[in-house]
């Protein structure tokens, strides 16, 4: 019935208005009607019946949520999703996060009660790894996979790879990249060196290590445990060893050997009746030996040898053999030349053979003896042989003795065993400013140099005190300490 009298009610609303409009347009033509018997009055609609809202399938506007759903309810049944009172749960497809509320109503305004939208789910960009990276499957997104990975001489520690989960952050933790490994260093080869002439230690040199790191390329530092590069080496082997750190302080070695080796020659041997004096080691490539003949005999061949780096000595072995005093010369130079640079003289001079000083003096120094200290005869062990310190300890200074005894024309003039003529006395005499008046006595040094003068006899001590403080050249003082006193 509502319906009807709604649309019954149009037709008369319409003709009313007509007539008005009808009746001005006539006015307004000049064209007179008496309006004022006539008046018409618009009707009032009648008031609309309330309408069922819940009955209209569309009322608010129809649900769409972009990457989502909605799921709604209404007491009219499905059909009525939109329908006034209309109830709906919302929700969002997997990856994607409901903002808003999860249920709205359709209101009596013709509006939903709120706004909701689906919003992708995205994690945080990850964070760089110092010396690392990684690549991702889906960049931020949801499931998105991150693998790591370390640049070279890095590993890894923590995860291998983080997923991007459902509520937006991402699983497990950072990890990091790590320097786990030692650097890497080489050493130089090793090497044998052979000793300088003359020396017994080789000057060696040599590159330092080369030492790189896997990680960074820093070395924080390089220690070196033996003698550095240009170290004079002595014989033998030498361990070098180099330790490098890195800035992780991993740490790497390595070590080479240097041999020294001296090159020898054969050990010489000294002749009989001599000694040998070597620089150096003695026997080592360069040393030098000099044959040198004991008191009272002379060399007889090459004075020095040289170890060669064939491990050879040039030359060969000189010998020492008696010296062989020649009286038979026709002045006292000649025979003093004899004497040059081999022996020192002791020159004894006395009126006649019964001065008791002459007599006091020659068996002080016990010159009558021939050679300096022969073997002795075998004694039994409880009487050691008699000692003969002077004539021993003349020799062993280099002392020859020269007497010149009594008035011409019977003047005696010797050496041991050896006759002087009377011209030679004569001359040694006037060369020595020695007279026959009374005992005197003259010592020469090696070159013929008056060293010292005696008026009266001189014990052995005394004598060889000054020959040892005043005339014994190093050589010989040195292997006097060495050698001791073989007379003894």
């Amino acid at each position: 019935g509502a319906p009807r009298m709604a649309q019954g009610a149009s037709p008369v609303l319409l003709v009313v208005l007509a007539r008005l409009v009808s009746s001005t347009w006539h006015e307004g033509s000049g064209y007179y009607l008496e309006s004022h018997t006539n008046e018409v009055y618009a009707e009032e609609p009648p008031p609309e019946p309330a309408l069922d809202y819940r009955r209209v399938p569309q009322w608010c506007a129809t649900l769409s949520i972009h990457r989502g759903d909605a799921w709604c309810s209404s007491p009219r049944g499905s059909a009525y999703r939109s329908s006034l009172g209309a109830r709906c749960q919302l929700s969002c497809a997997r990856g994607y996060r409901l903002v808003g509320p999860s249920a709205v109503q359709c209101r009596p305004d013709r509006r939903w009660s709120g706004m909701a939208y689906c919003r992708q789910i995205r994690c945080h960009v990850l964070p760089a790894v110092p010396r690392g990276s990684y690549v991702c499957s889906a960049g931020v997104q949801m499931d998105s996979r991150c693998d790591y990975t370390c640049l070279p001489g890095y590993q890894l520690e923590g995860e291998r790879s983080r997923v991007c989960m459902e509520d937006g952050r991402w699983s497990g933790s950072e990890p990091e990249c790590v320097d786990l490994e030692p650097p890497k260093i080489r050493c130089p080869e090793s090497r044998e060196r052979i000793a300088e002439p003359g020396k017994l230690t080789a000057t060696v040199y040599w590159d330092p290590p080369r030492v790189r790191d896997s990680a960074d390329g820093v070395i924080k530092r390089v220690m070196l445990r033996g003698p550095e590069p240009g170290s004079e080496l002595p014989e033998g082997e030498h361990v070098i060893r180099y330790t490098a750190h890195d800035q992780a302080y991993n740490r790497a070695s390595c070590k080479f050997r240097i041999r020294v080796q001296v090159r020898r020659c054969p050990v010489l041997k000294p002749p009989q009746n001599g000694y040998i004096s070597c620089t150096s080691d003695g026997n080592n490539y360069g040393a030098t030996c000099e044959y040198l003949c004991d008191g009272g005999y002379e060399r007889q061949g090459s004075s020095l040898r040289v170890c060669q780096s064939t491990q050879h000595w040039t030359g060969s072995q000189p010998l020492c053999a008696p010296m062989q005093i020649n009286t038979d010369v026709n002045s006292a130079a000649s025979l003093l030349d004899q004497f040059h640079e081999k022996r020192r003289l002791f020159i004894i001079s006395a009126p006649d053979p019964s001065n008791r000083y002459y007599k006091m003096q020659m068996s002080m120094l016990q010159v009558r003896r021939p050679s300096c200290c022969p073997p002795p005869r075998p004694a039994p062990p409880h009487r050691p042989p008699p000692p003969q310190q002077a004539a021993c300890g003349l020799d062993l200074r280099h002392v020859t003795t020269v007497e010149l005894v009594g008035q011409p024309p019977h003047e005696v003039g010797r050496i041991r065993e050896h006759r002087l003529a009377p011209g030679i006395i004569e001359e040694l005499r006037r060369f020595l400013h020695l007279t026959r008046s009374h005992f005197n006595a003259v010592l020469l040094d090696k070159a013929g140099t008056d060293r010292e003068r005696y008026i009266s006899p001189v014990s052995p001590d005394e004598l060889f005190v000054f020959i040892d403080t005043f005339l014994l050249s190093e050589r010989e003082a040195a292997r006097r300490a060495q050698g001791g006193d073989p007379c003894e």
